[in-house]
């Protein structure tokens, strides 16, 4: 349970961003990318740190977008932005383990 609680997708990306974690990560389906720095990380390279989940107001039973706040092995510190799930099926086992595969849908 992460200590941080936030209301919105864009408030937990702007406090993530402040404490770090600046890197945007893309999910792959063997990897997190990230673009702008040329990098890809795979499941052993990367700890997701917190995962803060937020809700559909018009279907409050669901989870609707989640943030997870990502360190790699590197030094590199990043976010993954899930909404709705869009990857979570074309993932390998070992990424959707990792990122904890109930988060992605």
């Amino acid at each position: 349970m992460s200590k941080y609680n936030y209301d919105t997708l864009s408030e937990a990306l702007e406090d993530l961003k402040e404490r770090g974690y600046t890197a945007d990560f893309g999910l792959r389906p063997y990897c997190l990318e990230c673009l702008r720095l040329q990098l890809e990380l795979g499941a052993g390279e990367f700890e997701v740190d917190e995962v803060h989940q937020f809700k559909d107001a018009r279907r409050p039973a669901q989870v609707s977008s989640a943030v997870y706040a990502i360190s790699s092995n590197k030094g590199i510190k990043g976010v993954l932005v899930d909404t709705r799930g869009v990857c979570a099926d074309s993932v390998i086992p070992e990424m959707a383990l990792k990122l904890g595969k109930s988060h992605l849908h």
